[in-house]
């Protein structure tokens, strides 16, 4: 076997696997045969069992001609995570807890929505971003959900500051702000790193999981997105693994095209990543961010659903 960094990685957390009541974390060799096998099963001493596949759909994926058709059609295929975008939130609160009355299915996310980027140089621009922010957290915890996404800055967007400590220093201080309003509305605040293509500031898991660590606020959080993580990590389990407690949502996408997860063939295999969401205990959610190369949506949907809970099951 080629000893390249990705499998460098992976026979790492082996070894370190082996320390832990000599014996091999249950994530890495599949899920143990009985209760009685959890304890040697746990990382960070989160049990294994505690892991769900909860699945969600971005407002835009599912299916549907309205809301309601949307859901509809999500409860009869058992996703139970709706992921809407940020923008003017706070004026669909009501439409959306109607909308959910009496179904099974919850807000995971909120994607973005927000003005403004909150590395600018420009004062004007970062209270604009803070203030948005503030406005979208507000109609998330009204909503229940788990938080929402931001990037702190786009490769497209400047002037910008550099990547300096100074400015990880800065935003440490603008996200315990953000996270402390966050906290108070019962919701969080969620760094998404992205591929190098899109953005230069934070490109990996562990780089969110570290800023969230230094920040030490239970307002701040971060997450994972397949399609990025295929760009930028060694390791899927390695990366989630890194980011422990700290990881509050997924995305996932096929991993060539960006497209409905199993539209790119054998590339989207997602086991490797999903054993590392078991080693950490995650019951969150994993939601689809992709668009679809398919003429029948609503069939790509499916197997893509049943792509995932399958793999899920095998890792």
């Amino acid at each position: 076997m080629a000893l390249n960094r990705r499998n460098f990685l992976k026979v790492g957390l082996s070894g370190a696997a082996m320390a832990v009541g000599g014996t091999t974390l249950a994530s890495c060799t599949g899920k143990p045969a009985s209760t009685e096998a959890a304890p040697a099963a746990q990382f960070a001493g989160i049990p294994y069992q505690s892991a769900q596949l909860n699945l969600s759909l971005q407002e835009g994926v599912a299916p549907g001609d309205s809301l309601n058709e949307k859901l509809d059609f999500m409860e009869k295929n058992g996703v139970v995570g709706l992921e809407p975008g940020g923008g003017d939130l706070a004026k669909r609160v009501n439409e959306l807890k109607q909308a959910l009355n009496g179904r099974n299915i919850k807000i995971s996310a909120i994607c973005a929505g927000f003005k403004g980027f909150i590395l600018s140089t420009d004062p004007k621009v970062r209270q604009e971003c803070m203030d948005t922010m503030k406005e979208i957290l507000a109609a998330a915890g009204e909503l229940g959900s788990v938080g929402v996404i931001i990037v702190p800055a786009f490769n497209g967007q400047k002037p910008c500051m550099p990547h300096t400590q100074e400015t990880r220093d800065f935003l440490c201080e603008q996200f315990n702000e953000l996270g402390n309003f966050a906290h108070e509305h019962g919701t969080t605040v969620i760094f998404e790193p992205l591929n190098r293509k899109e953005a230069f500031y934070l490109r990996q898991v562990a780089d969110a999981a570290s800023l969230c660590r230094d920040i030490n606020n239970p307002g701040v959080r971060c997450m994972g997105d397949f399609w990025h993580m295929s760009w930028e990590e060694t390791s899927d389990m390695g990366a989630f693994i890194s980011a422990g407690e700290y990881l509050q949502h997924v995305h996932v996408a096929s991993l060539k095209r960006r497209s409905m997860p199993g539209e790119d063939g054998e590339a989207d295999n997602y086991v490797e990543g999903f054993k590392g969401l078991k080693a950490i205990g995650y019951n969150k959610y994993v939601s689809f961010e992709c668009g679809c190369q398919s003429e029948d949506k609503a069939a790509a949907v499916v197997n893509a659903l049943n792509l995932l809970r399958k793999q899920w099951e095998e890792a």
